[in-house]
């Protein structure tokens, strides 16, 4: 299945380590209602994966003349802020992914569309940011997913070749980030199922982190 040693692990980390995708859209419709637009949750789900900066001008085009986005954004910021202050949920079988990988000495490192206080402050409170060795964020890119930059980052940080990691992702455009940096990716859907041109890219897709660890388990 695997093409190449495994040298390191590579993750994305929104809706694949931590499962914020649905508190991003939830907050996203409210601030969405605070200025009087209805958001369809199709738009929403074209925008996952996206990084901020690009979704600030997908909704502005979205909406049209007229449109605030800094009001629009304030809202979001108020939204959010709440809802990840309440809690920030890890996905099904992540730490038990990162503690299989540690045991074997595998390195790991997260690349990620979010930026770098963003990151860090939600591994943080998930309890999961010193299990990394390196993070790659989009403010350490010139080009965004679903530009390979952020992978070819992270694998550069953690000093192993991309072709020798395996990477993890939830998002059409991660995926297909990932294979352009040509790590060893798998999908692991979140929201949004892989597209068919994308399934092809994917070594494989599958259900959760337990599954991958099992899978792992028989190849390290």
């Amino acid at each position: 299945m695997l093409r190449k040693p495994i040298e390191a692990a590579l993750f994305d980390m929104d809706g694949l380590l931590l499962d914020t995708e649905a508190l991003y859209i939830q907050a996203m419709q409210a601030a969405a209602r605070r200025v009087e637009r209805e958001m369809p949750l199709t738009f929403c789900h074209s925008m996952v994966g996206i990084p901020g900066k690009e979704c600030n001008l997908m909704i502005e085009e979205f909406y049209g003349e007229g449109f605030s986005i800094d009001e629009f954004r304030g809202h979001f910021s108020t939204r959010i802020r709440e809802l990840l202050d309440e809690h920030i949920p890890v996905k099904p079988g992540a730490i038990e992914l990162l503690d299989f990988l540690e045991a074997r000495g595998v390195p790991r490192a997260v690349a990620t569309s979010a930026g770098r206080a963003t990151a860090e402050h939600h591994l943080g409170r998930a309890g999961l940011l010193g299990r990394f060795q390196a993070l790659a964020t989009r403010d350490d890119v010139v080009h965004a997913k679903p530009q390979p930059d952020v992978y070819l980052e992270a694998a550069r940080r953690l000093g192993v070749a991309p072709e020798r990691c395996i990477a993890f992702e939830d998002s059409n455009v991660g995926l297909t980030a990932a294979h352009a940096a040509g790590t060893m990716a798998f999908f692991v859907p979140d929201i949004l199922q892989p597209l068919p041109e994308v399934r092809g890219k994917a070594v494989r897709v599958l259900g959760d982190l337990h599954e991958a660890r099992r899978i792992l388990e028989a190849t390290l």
